[in-house]
């Protein structure tokens, strides 16, 4: 017989394979929209712990056109690559090297100069420029030495200069190098330190083209107070520094003590003091930790022309 349904027997929901009905209230589609966001929201917390460490491997150019004075018309356009603070090690690998030399040589540069920082120590340095791939420049590459450079005896300095030289690098320890393009002739002045201004200065005149290549842009005020050959100010025309890391990490940078021995004033950027240009770079590694945040790397391209 039959059963009879009628319109009073409530209806059931389906049953699932165990035999037991499936209840689906607003409450399980309030949790389950819960656990997507809160699914959102940790990966965006993710993404946002994870970006200083991927920003430190983003290499930018800081491309710029500078019209000097002094410049003779011979080195009109003249490309100039300015790279600072490496660091070579732990945190900036061979690959990391490889894509440095690969991103400079694109840029067909005329000169390249560094800033200092090649290695976090001694050691490390010197691996710097005997694993460093071919830089190709039309006239010179030239380098200065950082804080992390320097070691305790002269074996150490020696052994780190050789190996700039085998690399094709000119070591610039407080001297004064003469870069010729074609007929005329500009001078590369390498300040190690305070004590060497006053004799780099006074082997240059106002008259010639001078770039001023330090680490530190602490020696900036000194710097703008040596005289030249005849006693006169403004001996150089053009600065590059690096050593503060532009703070490296935003908001960070006093707390880590990145460039607290620099004024506030040459802490990252291009200035203009006294009618001479400054560039303090942000620099292409890290220390302490391998992240960078609303700072990333950068390679400076400067192009040299005739005011």
């Amino acid at each position: 017989m039959n059963e009879y349904r009628g319109k009073h027997i409530s209806s059931r929901p389906w049953p699932t394979s165990s035999g037991r009905p499936v209840r689906r209230g607003r409450h399980q589609m309030r949790n389950r929209r819960r656990r997507r966001w809160v699914t959102l929201w940790v990966i965006l917390l993710l993404m946002m712990l994870a970006w200083p460490f991927v920003e430190a491997r983003i290499l930018s150019t800081d491309r710029v056109i500078l019209p000097m004075d002094d410049l003779p018309l011979e080195a009109n356009h003249l490309h100039v690559v300015f790279v600072s603070d490496i660091h070579y090690g732990f945190w900036y690998s061979d690959i990391d090297l490889n894509r440095l030399a690969a991103h400079i040589n694109s840029l067909k540069p005329d000169v390249v100069l560094f800033g200092g920082g090649y290695g976090v120590d001694i050691p490390s340095a010197v691996r710097f420029f005997q694993r460093l791939p071919s830089i190709h420049a039309r006239y010179a590459i030239l380098g200065v030495l950082g804080d992390t450079d320097h070691g305790e005896t002269d074996y150490e300095l020696s052994t780190l200069t050789d190996a700039m030289r085998n690399a094709g690098v000119i070591p610039l320890v407080n001297d004064v190098h003469p870069l010729r393009v074609g007929t005329a002739t500009l001078y590369i002045a390498g300040a190690d330190d305070v004590s060497s201004l006053k004799s780099l200065s006074a082997s240059v005149s106002t008259s010639d083209f001078v770039i001023l290549l330090s680490h530190s842009p602490a020696l900036i005020p000194e710097a703008q107070l040596a005289t030249d050959s005849a006693g006169r100010l403004g001996w150089f025309d053009l600065g590059l520094f690096g050593h503060t890391h532009g703070g490296q990490i935003l908001f960070l940078s006093d707390l880590l003590g990145f460039g607290e021995d620099v004024p506030a004033r040459y802490r990252s950027g291009w200035l203009k003091e006294n009618r001479v240009n400054l560039l303090i770079s942000r620099g292409v590694g890290t220390l302490k930790i391998p992240a960078r945040l609303f700072c990333s790397p950068q390679v400076h391209l400067i192009e040299l022309t005739v005011n």
